[in-house]
């Protein structure tokens, strides 16, 4: 069993998975199998009886990061190790040791801070617009992962929030402690910090969590912020059983706390650490690959990928620039040569438009819809809270008591066909469509479950995907922003908006600043298997703009010469 779990490993990756203790660093480039190289040396740990399933945890910033964990595990047969985000485990063992130590139940979660700030302003008479307070709840979680009082925080230096002076902000963070504290409530940042509070003043605690879990891997490590490191190495103690995963040209999200000198510091911390690079590049054909390596060559920590991935069925394509006079041209183009792709056999779902902020979707939305292209806005309504999605879980998980014996596909469409659902597309746009295409997401993962799944198992691991926001896929083009694609693919990326202003941001000036927006263009770049398109416009908003800097460094071909070519490629395809 141990062996099979290390065939179709490579070499690298193989390394990974026979290094069995730690401390490990592993230096992962995108796309080079990074999850796989760390859930089969877990499931290797534990089929060798160097870990028992219980003794380790696995820990990451996401939900459905740790979705996708706990299901990869499950199907190497390690499906007893925990994987958690660092704020689940946390709050588990939170809410497990309070009535021990301060006794009575845990203060209440707060979902948003907007409400309290709301009343910390009007406690103080300040009258805030709702950004503003959108503005001031941010920098309340990046003063408390950053570890700094508010005191530090007036000292900090970091641009104020809307039209609010430093006394003001620093009274509406005092307000919001305070109101929070008469409440009786926590925020999700409170969790990690009563967490390792506990861990630093109880020793009893801090022995009974490190006899709990003796082996830890921590996936995205790039992404640490000050207090999330605080509190694994509380978590660890004196040990060094402990294996991280990360890619320092993925950081993008410094602006929330994170940090990526934990990783590229990491051998310095613990010596003898066995650092493994990963560099072989499975995701994306030659000229992607190249292109991520021209814009990230000689920037601190910046691995060179290599691409080994087989794209045999088609030649690779060189990256596209293409040139619009203006936004909504743009988004017509978009939109025109999506379609073209559609038509030409390309499925909606594998073609993704990525963008800088959320405001450009408006005009994509809009030129989508008027050429009849379905599309999907990551981070908009969650499909799991979306109404036919809500009352499809009941139904299933409900007939799944009562039915058994019959194949998978057949009872979950029974159910799904009394709400709504066929195999045949309704005509058209609309409410009709879009329920539709919820319900035939739930059928994709009939076809994604491993065979011999009953449909009890189906509902169980469809009530996990609810719990943890793990979305299906679904039948549409997928808009989204740069950050909310992280740790995603698609076969064809468009990015949007390359000019100056938009990438790198406005606001972006310093050194630093310009470095995380040149990161969150690789992390762009390096989702797009095999078509990457980037496009820019010459006016915006009664403004002109200059194409991006960062697409001089790139070096993809004329926009001339990329336009007539793509304009050329969608005349062939509606012919």
């Amino acid at each position: 069993m141990t062996s099979s779990l290390l065939d179709g490993l490579d070499d690298d990756q193989r390394v990974v998975a026979e290094t069995l203790r730690g401390p490990v660093c592993v230096l992962a480039g995108a796309g080079t199998g990074k999850t796989r190289a760390i859930t089969h040396r877990i499931a290797h740990g534990v089929a060798s009886g160097t870990y028992a399933s219980n003794r380790v945890l696995a820990l990451t910033f996401t939900n459905r990061a740790a979705a996708e964990l706990r299901g990869r595990l499950r199907q190497l047969g390690a499906g007893n190790v925990p994987a958690r985000t660092f704020h689940s485990a946390a709050l588990s063992q939170l809410g497990y040791f309070w009535p021990q130590v301060v006794g009575g139940d845990m203060p209440r979660l707060i979902e948003s801070k907007g409400r309290i700030l709301g009343h910390a302003a009007e406690k103080l008479s300040l009258r805030i617009d709702t950004a503003t307070l959108r503005d001031l709840a941010a920098e309340i979680e990046w003063r408390k992962v950053s570890g700094r009082s508010i005191e530090q925080y007036a000292a900090a230096n970091r641009p104020l929030p809307g039209s609010l002076d430093l006394e003001q902000t620093v009274d509406m963070l005092q307000a919001y402690e305070d109101l929070k504290d008469e409440r009786r409530q926590l925020d999700f940042e409170d969790v990690l910090l009563s967490c390792a509070g506990m861990l630093e003043q109880e020793p009893r605690v801090a022995l009974q969590v490190r006899e709990q879990y003796r082996f830890f891997v921590v996936d995205e490590y790039q992404d640490v912020s000050p207090l999330q490191q605080q509190l694994l190495d509380l978590w660890l103690g004196d040990r060094r059983e402990l294996c991280v995963v990360g890619d320092a040209s993925q950081t993008i999200f410094s602006f929330a706390g994170a940090s990526s000198s934990f990783l590229l510091g990491f051998a310095s911390r613990y010596a003898g650490a066995q650092i493994v690079r990963l560099e072989r590049n499975y995701r994306s054909t030659p000229p992607i690959v190249t292109t991520a390596n021209r814009l990230m060559r000689d920037r601190p920590g910046a691995l060179t990928l290599r691409a080994a991935g087989s794209h045999d069925d088609e030649a690779p394509i060189d990256p596209d620039l293409v040139r619009y006079p203006h936004d909504m041209a743009e988004a017509r183009g978009i939109a025109q040569s999506i379609l073209s792709r559609i038509e030409a056999g390309a499925r909606a779902e594998s073609i993704a438009v990525l963008y800088r902020v959320n405001a450009q979707s408006a005009a994509l939305e809009t030129a989508l819809s008027d050429v009849g292209v379905s599309y999907h806005v990551r981070g908009s309504t969650r499909f799991f809270d979306r109404p036919e999605v809500k009352r499809a879980v009941l139904a299933l998980r409900g007939a799944s008591v009562s039915v058994a014996g019959e194949p998978l596909f057949k009872s979950v469409s029974d159910v799904l066909r009394s709400l709504g659902w066929s195999q045949t597309p309704p005509e058209g746009e609309g409410a009709v469509r879009a329920s539709w295409e919820s319900l035939n997401a739930i059928m994709g993962l009939v076809d994604q479950a491993p065979k011999g799944t009953t449909f009890r198992a189906f509902t169980d691991e469809l009530l996990e995907r609810q719990e943890a926001q793990h979305e299906p896929t679904m039948q549409a083009v997928t808009l989204a922003t740069l950050h909310s694609a992280k740790g995603l693919e698609w076969d064809e990326v468009y990015l949007l908006g390359l000019s100056e202003g938009l990438v790198p941001i406005s606001y972006a000036r310093s050194f630093d600043q310009i470095d995380e927006e040149r990161r969150l263009l690789y992390v762009g770049i390096t989702r797009a298997r095999r078509r990457l398109t980037l496009t820019w416009s010459e006016s915006g908003q009664r403004r002109t703009r200059e194409r991006s800097r960062f697409l001089q460094e790139i070096g993809t071909r004329t926009p001339d010469a990329a336009g007539a070519r793509q304009r050329a490629a969608g005349q062939s395809a509606r012919q």
